[in-house]
């Protein structure tokens, strides 16, 4: 068969292999393949290639992300065809590449999701995807729901291993593993079909995705999809937002995804990591000066799924010179430190949303000052919890929360601007 032309002219063609290697590879892939003139990849996808694709051929070096501006200037004025595995803008080098370059050719290959699915008989649709190539095994605690579908990107040979140790600890032992290696390829197999607390087995081919059916242990917390998780999901001295308010807090902060909040006052870093939760590319800064609360959140955060939660040990607003900027702040300490709450506001941009919770007189009035001058809604959080009064029971109410909610979009910086 005679190999297809390549298509337009691109800087930088990337080209989907799998497994199955040249075989598998359609003829416009495999003719952009021979036509190019550096051929950049993984060893092993190089190792794939015959020897009619001619071109200099180079290995990524690690750590690969800082290498691809540098090593594309090398080769700048030369047909290059980068090597990716299935499909490259599906967790792969796609990415990174349009960034870097702007406008490249993309010639996909099905990607190993649609493989495993296909295998399983899972539909895609339905599946949550948990990439854990470059990044800490902990971002699986985020998506463990019982009864969901999970296909984990593996890192390496060890990712099964560290997959069912997890599951284990976060209470999803009963969970069904099965272990997919070499998908399309022709020493595809599949291993494992056990559950978690069973898993026994040694590390396979690196080459692999990880399966789940969630399923939680009895005993067990449930922890929910949206914001208000239990108070006993978090290690905590007692600075801690209870469960209710902390539900009302996140409601008014509104999180959507990728955006930064900047959580003033850490205590058990609840606000941070519920906002993190919400969204895999949420993201969120913690300050808190005391150093044995900051460890604290740092475990928090592990524990429940975010470890990309950064934690700035240090007293506020000083610690916050530095720090990329929020489109949302919550203040819960410190809001009678002199100038907090001016940097805060200042710091955010146009939309931005600030959210103050306070139960002191002192911090009350800063906050009904703030209202007069800036508008917003000011809010008494009160709850109640049912106790035992004798043989009766009755009524326990917590401290009231007054809480601040502004949006800079509809309130300028001064009460001039209004």
């Amino acid at each position: 068969m005679t190999p297809a032309r390549p298509g337009p002219p691109h800087a930088v063609t990337v080209v989907g292999i799998g497994a199955d290697g040249w075989a598998g590879l359609t003829p416009t892939s495999r003719a952009a393949l021979c036509d190019a003139q550096v051929l950049i990849g993984a060893s092993r996808q190089l190792d794939l290639l015959p020897p009619e694709c001619t071109g200099a051929r180079i290995t990524w070096p690690s750590p690969l992300r800082p290498a691809v501006a540098g090593l594309l200037d090398t080769h700048a004025g030369r047909r290059i065809a980068v090597l990716a595995s299935g499909d490259p803008m599906f967790y792969g080098i796609g990415r990174a590449l349009t960034e870097t370059v702007g406008a490249v050719r993309v010639l996909p290959h099905p990607s190993s999701v649609s493989y495993a699915c296909a295998r399983l008989g899972w539909p895609l649709e339905d599946v949550e995807v948990v990439p854990l190539v470059g990044r800490p095994a902990a971002r699986l605690a985020a998506a463990l729901r019982e009864g969901r579908r999970l296909l984990v990107l593996s890192a390496d040979a060890t990712t099964p291993g560290e997959v069912a140790a997890l599951l284990r600890d976060r209470g999803f032992g009963p969970s069904r593993m099965r272990v997919l290696e070499q998908l399309g390829g022709p020493q595809e197999r599949t291993t494992g079909e056990t559950t978690a607390e069973e898993w026994t087995d040694a590390p396979g081919d690196p080459l692999n995705i990880v399966a789940v059916e969630c399923r939680r242990a009895p005993e067990a917390l449930r922890l929910g999809a949206v914001p208000g998780l239990p108070d006993e999901a978090f290690e905590h001295d007692g600075q801690l937002t209870k469960r209710h308010v902390r539900a009302a807090t996140l409601s008014a902060l509104a999180p959507a995804p990728g955006e930064l909040l900047w959580d003033i006052g850490g205590g058990s870093g609840s606000i941070a990591i519920e906002w993190m939760r919400t969204h895999p590319s949420c993201r969120a800064v913690t300050v808190e000066q005391d150093p044995v609360r900051a460890e604290r959140i740092v475990h928090n955060a592990e524990r429940l799924g975010v470890p990309g939660l950064l934690v700035v040990t240090g007293a506020a607003p000083a610690a916050l010179a530095e720090l990329p900027q929020p489109e949302a702040v919550f203040i819960g300490g410190g809001l009678t430190v002199p100038g907090l709450l001016d940097d805060c506001w200042a710091a955010l941009p146009a939309g931005g949303r600030l959210v103050v919770n306070t139960v002191t007189l002192e911090s009350e009035a800063l906050l009904a000052d703030a209202y007069r001058r800036f508008g917003g809604e000011l809010v008494r959080l009160a709850v109640s919890h049912a106790v035992p009064v004798g043989g009766f029971t009755g009524w326990r109410q917590a401290m009231p929360v007054t809480q601040w909610a502004v949006d800079k979009t509809l309130n300028p910086l001064s009460g001039a601007d209004r």
